[in-house]
């Protein structure tokens, strides 16, 4: 008979330097067993441990830990609830033993009903909700309201205050005492139950959230942002009481910035928006190397990234970018602040070309140079100096309780000395007072070498590497990583370019772990994380397109990985209303504007009046420019190098047109259209634009002392320019083909490159010329669309 949902597990346990095992129980036992565990005894406020003669049975895990916690004590949900728990059970004769699962008990809640009206919506959704009748109203003179002025509570209205002032523009006072109406208040009496993250709303006239801990306070403050930021004009909730907590506590995104550099800015503002949609944890991937096929099979060339600055070895930190130690500090501080936890990783011993490109001794030459060579004692002593600088001492520069030591695809023929490696580094980070994560890799790298389990958290990935239902005999907790639904791998051609999100929020949930699936409430199951890799290093790909394929990875699974599998809304329903929920107060990476109006700024030039800016932008500004005549009416003369259009919109994204006429006077040179992530410029080669350490040219000259009209569209694929209605450059991916051979299979070997443009328009300087007419479309208008209003003038 084939249980597929019972685990019954051999643990190992070491005891006095000993091997002890203990055996299974049989599936036999298990199954017989089973029917005592069908139906919950609940008595006084708790449920009862079901006792079995000649067994002992303990509780080991909950899918709901705020209402049933591991002391089976229930905190009384405001609705229904089903929690789903797990048994562990051990024969007294023998110690074999088995676990089994109570499924769908039901607690009942205060409210018989879900009150009325609907459940606000959020991302992740809320828990618990009782709705009442009327909405709370924030005002102008409304304040945050401390119930004590303590360091803790300030912080988090401090917080708040500021992304309030990003948001809505209101600078609310913040004062301790008792609330008025249309206050916030903020408090420290919520229910010990809900724990690190959790917190309490009553939504009334005054908007409380009590939380015992400062990351439910922050978390309660996200989701009266997201709330506020769905009704900026009226900014009125709904009232309602509410309980909100997650199901799993690393609830994660892990970014490669060893294969592609990613500034600083882009880090920070990754914090406020994982913070927005309570993701608990950023995990930073440090160091990489691309693959030596693209490089010739040449090491040496090889590119390879480490992103941190490192005193003991200056050569480590990478020319094209790097973070400074006090950079790395300061975002990680930051992050705390915001609620969110960077989970540093140094990838070693494989994925380590960094490494050895600036200490090549500790290179192997069997296995190629991004291994280390492990046969080396050197290798062992490097390792340790790098952790050593980034763990050690009384203020380390990885400031978390965890780092990650990476420990993945290395030779599987060096098994045994890859496990002692492994072991030597998690004791080098352990004795330094952090606990360890790694990727797993032990059932690929299976062997005898006794490696470390306490305090150790594997990143599931691949179940070939580490098989989940082994690593659990082994006693390693798990964070859900598989790579066939959660990884990124931007324009490779393999693994996903775009997550498949619908699947995603319908299918997965973080106790599926490649084929096998966890019992709901399983403590070894963590949470989960999802991941970019930018494998193919120079292929175009830029943050902008990173963060394009990240955003609504972001959305669905902060849904999944904070709530129960069966509480959400449906798919359509999700998909509608998360167009609502931006990316945080203040972010607009994606340089995303939704308004009906396709036309989101029109500069005619000829008065203030008809200049259109959408939505609530404020009016563009000038410097040394002066009206002349233009292709219709006035057009803004740019007379000197010092002249400059200021535009209210940083740049524009997803699928858009840029259109103006333009007359140059001269031959256009330098930067004409700025923002802090890209320029479009032109020089002696014609127009072109830069972004991401890439420069891409139209192979286009406009010519002088006359009008063209220019139209640049872009989407997620590439970038076109046309002038006069024709299409002059299609920029889209291509084909660099390698001018050698694979040298195993003989084929072609070639990658595809990208060509995308987030258009900036912070800044716009046409020393000159005359520019007319400039239009700004939040969609990528068609060849007869533009032909069509180059005829209009």
């Amino acid at each position: 008979m084939k249980l597929k949902k019972i685990y019954a597990i051999l643990a190992f346990q070491l005891i006095a330097g000993g091997l002890f095992a203990q055996e299974q129980l049989d599936s036999l036992a298990v199954t017989k067993l089973s029917p005592l565990f069908s139906q919950p005894t609940l008595k006084n406020n708790k449920l009862v441990v079901p006792q079995i003669k000649g067994y002992e049975v303990s509780l080991i895990g909950s899918d709901n830990k705020v209402v049933i916690d591991l002391n089976g004590q229930i905190s009384q949900p405001l609705i229904d609830k089903k929690v789903n728990v797990l048994y562990k059970i051990v024969r007294k004769s023998d110690r074999a033993f088995g676990e089994i699962p109570m499924k769908d008990i039901v607690i009942k809640g205060v409210y018989g009903d879900k009150g009325v009206g609907e459940q606000p919506f959020v991302i992740p959704s809320l828990r618990e909700w009782y709705g009442m009748d009327g909405v709370f109203q924030l005002r102008p003179e409304s304040a945050i309201v401390l119930e004590q002025q303590n360091e803790e509570s300030s912080k988090v209205a401090q917080l708040l205050k500021e992304d309030l002032k990003k948001l809505i523009g209101l600078d609310l006072p913040v004062r301790a005492g008792e609330p008025k109406v249309g206050d916030i208040f903020i408090g420290s009496k919520g229910d010990k139950a809900l724990g690190n993250e959790g917190y309490s709303l009553k939504i009334d006239d005054v908007f409380s959230i009590q939380a015992p801990n400062y990351t439910g306070k922050v978390f309660g403050t996200r989701t009266l942002l997201q709330l506020l930021a769905q009704n900026k004009k009226q900014l009125s909730i709904s009232k309602g009481f509410s309980r909100d907590y997650p199901t799993y506590e690393v609830r994660g995104f892990m970014l490669d910035v060893g294969r592609k550099f990613f500034t600083i800015d882009f880090l920070n503002d990754y914090v406020e928006m994982m913070s927005y949609y309570k993701m608990s944890n950023f995990h930073i991937h440090l160091t990489d190397n691309a693959f030596d096929k693209y490089f010739n099979y040449d090491w040496d060339k090889t590119y390879a990234g480490f992103r941190l600055e490192n005193e003991r070895y200056p050569n480590l930190a990478s020319k094209d970018g790097y973070y400074t130690k006090a950079e790395f500090i300061a975002l990680q501080k930051k992050a705390l602040r915001y609620g969110v936890t960077i989970i540093p990783e140094i990838d070693v011993p494989a994925h380590s070309l960094a490494i050895s490109h600036a200490i090549p001794e500790v290179g192997s030459r069997k296995f190629g140079m991004d291994h280390l060579d492990l046969d080396n004692p050197k290798s062992y002593e490097v390792v340790k100096n790098i952790f050593d600088e980034y763990t050690k001492g009384p203020n380390p520069v990885f400031i978390g309780e965890e780092v990650h030591i990476g420990t993945d695809e290395y030779a599987k023929s060096e098994s045994e000395k890859f496990r002692k490696f492994t072991d030597y580094v998690i004791k080098v980070v352990q004795d330094n007072g952090k606990k360890v994560r790694a990727w797993g890799a032990l059932t690929h790298a299976q062997g005898t070498t006794p490696v470390r389990v306490k305090d150790v958290r594997l990143n599931m990935w691949y179940n070939g590497y580490a098989d989940p239902i082994a690593m659990k005999k082994l006693g390693y907790q798990q964070i859900s990583t598989p790579d066939g639904w959660l990884y990124i791998v931007p324009a490779a051609g393999y693994y996903y370019d775009y997550l498949n999100t619908d699947n995603l929020y319908n299918n997965w949930e973080p106790r599926k772990i490649g084929d096998v699936t966890f019992e709901k409430g399983d403590p070894i199951v963590d949470g989960g994380m999802f991941a970019v890799w930018n494998d193919i290093a120079g292929n175009g790909i830029s943050e902008k397109d990173v963060h394009n394929r990240v955003f609504p990875a972001i959305q669905v699974l902060a849904e999944k990985m904070w709530g129960a599998a069966d509480q959400h809304t449906s798919l359509f329903t999700f998909n509608q209303k998360k167009k609502s929920v931006i990316e945080a107060p203040g972010l607009n990476m994606r340089g995303h504007y939704a308004a009906l109006d396709p036309v989101i700024v029109h500069l005619n030039f000829d008065s203030q009046t008809h200049n259109q800016m959408n939505n609530e932008w404020k009016e563009a500004s000038t410097t040394a420019t002066q009206f002349e005549k233009g292709i219709k009416d006035n057009g803004l003369k740019f007379t000197d190098e010092t002249s400059k259009l200021i535009l209210p919109i940083a740049e524009i994204g997803e699928q858009y047109t840029v259109s103006f006429w333009i007359k140059p006077e001269t031959n256009l040179v330098g930067d004409l259209f700025v923002s802090k992530n890209a320029k479009v410029f032109s020089d002696g080669k014609g127009l072109g634009y830069a972004r991401d350490g890439y420069q891409y040219y139209f192979d286009y000259t406009l010519p002088i002392n006359e009008w063209s009209q220019v139209s640049i569209t872009g989407d997620h694929i590439g970038t076109q320019l046309y002038v006069n209605g024709k299409l002059i450059k299609d920029m889209k991916p291509f084909d660099v083909v390698m001018p050698y051979k694979d040298k195993n299979s003989g084929k072609e070997i070639k990658y595809k490159k990208v060509q995308t443009l987030v258009f900036p328009l912070s800044e716009i300087s046409l020393e000159n010329a005359i520019l007319d007419e400039l239009k700004v479309y939040n969609k990528k208008l068609t060849s007869q669309e533009i032909v069509s209003e180059f005829r209009t003038y």
